[in-house]
């Protein structure tokens, strides 16, 4: 007779959740962290987490097991986070990958919006318009104007498909009325390789990975992909100021969770991600790595995917890219 009631039940089962949540908050975490990186040692999402291992340990009060799950883009470290259980012990560390495959390939084994709870933004950094010394544009209107003159002739290069290099280029190509053509390598590394030695005159790299060559004269950069200017590098124009407004492209880095994880886990990891994001070493060693960082609530990077999502969804389209 007590259950008989839907009110009654659904009262009843709305106070054991709410009992359990509680109880989450007050245990978590009882043992090691695995955290997936799905891609290999050395990129910017590997380099964020094991910046972090410095001090996200001793806020969370247990240590973080980093597992790099390389492969597809992205897909299997998501997918493998995507069908954890929802507890809090299995973390993704994903970059715009995560988003950007939603539209790049036709099949997905999972939906990124559907089965992770975005928990906070960690870090961000812009790419560059990089370019070796012997192409004859030190600017982007020059870039451009060489661009217009020699329509198809002038290509780029990426660390792969559908990487935030690949689609960088697209943007600009199609902000600008330019025809570049898109050259995809197997990773960063043999990507500067080819660039410092002219091989290809053109990328749209991250910091982390082209600045110690601008640094040495190899190679020129003739601006930063973010809207305003990057700290790092003052004196580098972006392409917005120089006559391309809106352009906004960076690489971020966030922490996402299996969908149906507590609402009372995700609030603590992203608060001690806060607290690390803030602690002196850990900004040091991030800006040591040409990394910006920054923190977010669930919300705001919630709101923020769906933007991105919105931005290279159509992009994706225009340009007829797929990776299938």
């Amino acid at each position: 007779m007590l259950f008989r009631s839907p009110n009654l039940r659904f009262c009843i089962c709305i106070a054991l959740l709410t009992a359990s949540g509680a109880v989450c908050a007050q245990t978590y975490p009882s043992k090691p962290i695995r955290v997936i990186v799905p891609f290999a040692p050395g990129g910017a999402n590997d380099i964020t987490i094991r910046t972090l291992n410095v001090r996200l340990p001793a806020l969370l009060g247990q240590s973080l097991i980093i597992d790099n799950r390389p492969g597809a883009g992205g897909n299997i470290g998501a997918e493998i986070t995507a069908k954890s259980p929802p507890d809090g012990y299995t973390l993704l560390i994903a970059n715009n990958s995560l988003i950007m495959n939603a539209s790049l390939y036709r099949k997905l084994p999972y939906d990124p919006f559907r089965d992770f709870v975005p928990i906070s933004m960690t870090a961000t950094s812009p790419n560059m318009v990089v370019s070796h010394p012997a192409l004859p544009a030190r600017n982007v209107k020059e870039l451009v104007a060489l661009a217009k003159s020699k329509p198809g002739e002038i290509s780029y290069a990426s660390p792969g498909a559908g990487t935030s290099s690949h689609l960088a280029g697209a943007l600009f190509g199609s902000r600008t009325g330019t025809v570049i053509q898109h050259v995809p390598y197997k990773g960063a590394g043999p990507l500067m390789v080819d660039q410092i030695g002219g091989h290809v005159m053109l990328s749209f790299t991250a910091p982390i990975v082209s600045k110690p060559h601008i640094d040495s004269g190899k190679l020129r950069a003739l601006a930063v992909t973010s809207e305003k200017r990057w700290a790092a590098m003052p004196n580098l124009p972006s392409v917005a100021e120089s006559g391309y407004p809106g352009f906004d492209v960076y690489v971020w880095v966030a922490f996402f969770a299996p969908s149906g994880t507590p609402r009372p886990i995700v609030d603590r990891i992203a608060g001690d991600t806060a607290k690390a994001l803030e602690s002196r070493e850990v900004k040091e060693r991030f800006a040591a790595a040409s990394i910006e960082t920054g923190a977010s609530t669930p919300e705001s990077l919630a709101a923020f995917l769906r933007k991105d999502f919105e931005l290279w969804d159509k992009v994706i389209k225009s340009q007829g890219i797929k990776l299938d």
